[in-house]
């Protein structure tokens, strides 16, 4: 008896979890197809997945869209880019090409770098990589935190899985961006007091 219970219980335990991990898949699909768009910080910076020239279009008529900083680096002969690059000169749109990589984190100086050119960059702002998950969601805690003067655990919802961000170490290759947050804390003086310290 306590055999077959202990079988039922992991039967419906792992019938759980798979559940649980179909749902995680179709919300992680969700936000593929609808783009990840969102809002960080009203009228100032707005993230997203890989943008169409239509959501590109969109986002431009009825959000302002001033600037495109695309987080992937320039990609001279991919459709994407081309397409990106045409989109912005048509409707008036900087674009700015910023290289991150999800796997690798960012230096300090890197990190500088893109405060600066967030601060200085017109806006409203979009800023995307391929999902809108991971190099998007540190370049947006960034901003909100350093910029936008957003308390730091506020900030820090933007690297989150409610924009498809796994960060789990050893598990995620993406975790490297959490690693970078946290190195940044450390670089702004804000690991152990938590202020809020816009630049």
């Amino acid at each position: 008896m306590a055999v077959t219970f202990k079988r039922k219980w992991l039967r419906n335990g792992a019938a759980a979890i798979g559940l649980v991990a179909l749902g995680l898949g179709a919300y992680l699909g969700f936000l593929q197809l609808s783009g990840n768009f969102h809002t960080v910080i009203a009228g100032e910076l707005y993230r997203s997945a890989q943008p169409t020239a239509g959501q590109i279009e969109n986002y431009a008529q009825n959000y302002g869209i001033r600037t495109i900083v695309n987080l992937r680096g320039a990609s001279k002969n991919a459709s994407w880019y081309t397409d990106e690059i045409a989109t912005a000169q048509k409707l008036g749109i900087k674009h700015i090409d910023f290289r991150m990589v999800s796997s690798k984190g960012l230096t300090a100086e890197q990190a500088d770098q893109l405060v600066a050119l967030l601060k200085d960059a017109p806006k409203p702002i979009l800023i995307h990589c391929q999902a809108g998950a991971d190099r998007t969601g540190l370049a947006s805690v960034i901003y909100s935190q350093r910029i936008a003067g957003v308390p730091t655990d506020k900030a820090e919802q933007q690297l989150s899985l409610y924009f498809g961000h796994v960060g789990l170490p050893l598990v995620s290759r993406a975790y490297a961006m959490d690693q970078t947050w946290e190195m940044l804390e450390r670089h702004y003086g804000l690991s152990q007091d938590r202020l809020t310290t816009p630049i």
